[in-house]
């Protein structure tokens, strides 16, 4: 081995360990084919694609293809009430699929949902699909372990999701270790420093209600670590972006209304309201206003059109579920049937509105025939933007209204959620471009551009 191939092994940069696709249908979009192309040809991948965009018929042609190639069964894991999308998809596209709720494998691909990954044996799969994969993130030590055990050894693994926030090194690094890539801590060594313990970060933290990383970049470090992540991974927020036509994709507008609730028991220093600054204070301005936001919420989807309500709190979901008359909630109580019978029921018209959290409802469910949403702020941006995204995809024909309730307590909250936003866009797009445009990268994994920092380093 020369030089540059040990440097080549050391870097990381990743393999094509996979094959030539044999199978590329015509339903694929133009975009759609060289995703599935580079995924099947480096064989264990993440495909970073927005809401929308298609990445279930993606994902069963890639399991079809390794299926044809290999002739042994591929495994879907989906998020709650997602694996009957699936299924959908498969029936549409004449791609069969099953679904197994038991551990047993039913058909060339199997699919499951990751409540119940730990029933199945890994070894009966040549290939996994993870859908929705930054949940994985959000799942307990335990799980997450079993999901990232699961894949280690499957030769064809493929992670899909719309929302790898590109400053959520977490799950970046938990989608690599689960490609068998850098490990997470691995990762967070070789191109970051903590600064959890230091004076500055500890007032960033305070001041941004948590939203605060305590890893910060290496000096030098932030284009190694993209042209490590381009290796691994595609990106992707519109088909334009890989320099393709957009033409269908369009998306109608969406309309952010803010709604400020005046209400006596907000906390008060002196005689104004003042926004509440800790955490713990927001949890207790939160409780203190819950019948004043329920019932401005009871007014905004009080009509004749179905509506998607999104909390945080058991107390404001049953008082929802209360003074809304045509509404259900699916809450963490409830069990996993019945959870996907209110999710179906929503998604096929036989119920109006549908209330329940982002961290149970807010992952790979497709809702374009609602275009009404109502949520209460969090410093979550991500929880926020999949429960936008269930309604305002590709696919929406109406012009989506989300409907922001909170209160003048919690106008802190609300600038946070805001900030996050807005930088989560800039930077997502300074990753597509850095991904697709700024550097190339050659089949052989050579980096053919000079090196150049992102506008937002």
């Amino acid at each position: 081995m020369d030089y540059q191939d040990f440097l080549k092994n050391k870097s990381q940069s990743g393999r094509f360990d996979g094959f030539d696709p044999i199978f590329l249908p015509d339903f694929l979009f133009d975009f759609q084919v060289e995703l599935v192309d580079w995924a099947v040809r480096k064989g264990k991948s993440a495909i970073f694609a927005d809401c929308g965009l298609g990445k279930t018929p993606m994902q069963l042609v890639w399991a079809e293809n390794i299926v044809r190639k290999e002739n042994k069964p591929v495994l879907i894991v989906t998020p709650l009430a997602v694996s009957h999308q699936t299924l959908r998809e498969g029936k549409k596209f004449g791609i069969e699929c099953k679904r197994s709720i038991d551990g047993k494998v039913v058909g060339k691909i199997t699919v499951t949902n990751y409540e119940r990954l730990n029933l199945f044996n890994p070894d009966d799969f040549i290939g996994v699909v993870c859908d929705e994969s930054s949940i994985l993130k959000n799942f307990d030590g335990k799980r997450k372990a079993i999901i990232t055990e699961f894949l280690r050894t499957r030769p064809y693994r493929l992670l899909c999701t719309a929302t790898a926030a590109p400053n959520d090194y977490i799950e970046l690094g938990t989608t690599s270790e689960a490609l068998g890539e850098l490990g997470f801590m691995d990762m967070l060594t070789r191109f970051f420093k903590n600064d959890q313990d230091t004076a500055d970060y500890k007032r960033r933290w305070a001041a941004s209600g948590g939203g605060v990383a305590k890893w910060r970049f290496k000096k030098h470090a932030q284009v190694p670590f993209w042209q490590w992540v381009c290796s691994w991974a595609k990106a992707l927020r519109k088909p334009s972006d890989m320099g393709f036509d957009n033409d269908g994709f369009i998306l109608p507008p969406l309309v952010i209304e803010e709604t400020v609730v005046s209400v006596s028991r907000s906390i008060r220093r002196g005689l104004l309201v003042q926004p509440a600054f800790t955490l713990k204070e927001q949890r207790e301005e939160r409780k203190a206003t819950i019948k004043e936001r329920c019932e401005k919420v009871a007014q905004k989807v009080n009509g004749d059109f179905p509506a998607i309500v999104w909390c945080h709190l058991n107390e404001e979901a049953d008082l929802l579920e209360k003074i809304i008359p045509d509404a259900k909630q699916v809450s963490g109580f409830h069990s996993d049937k019945k959870k996907e019978e209110r999710f179906l029921a929503f998604q096929d018209g036989e119920l109006r509105v549908l209330i329940t959290k982002p961290r149970i409802g807010a992952f790979g469910l497709n809702w374009q025939h609602c275009s009404n949403i109502t949520f209460f702020p969090s410093h979550s941006f991500e929880q926020f933007y999949q429960g936008v995204r269930r309604c305002w995809r590709f696919g929406q024909k109406k012009s989506v209204k989300v409907d922001i309730i909170t209160t003048e307590g919690e106008l802190g909250v609300l600038k946070n959620l805001q900030r996050k936003s807005e930088a989560a866009d800039e930077m997502f797009s300074q990753l597509i471009k850095l991904m697709n445009n700024s550097i190339g990268i050659d089949n052989e994994r050579k980096f053919l551009l000079e090196e150049r920092l992102p506008l937002w380093g």
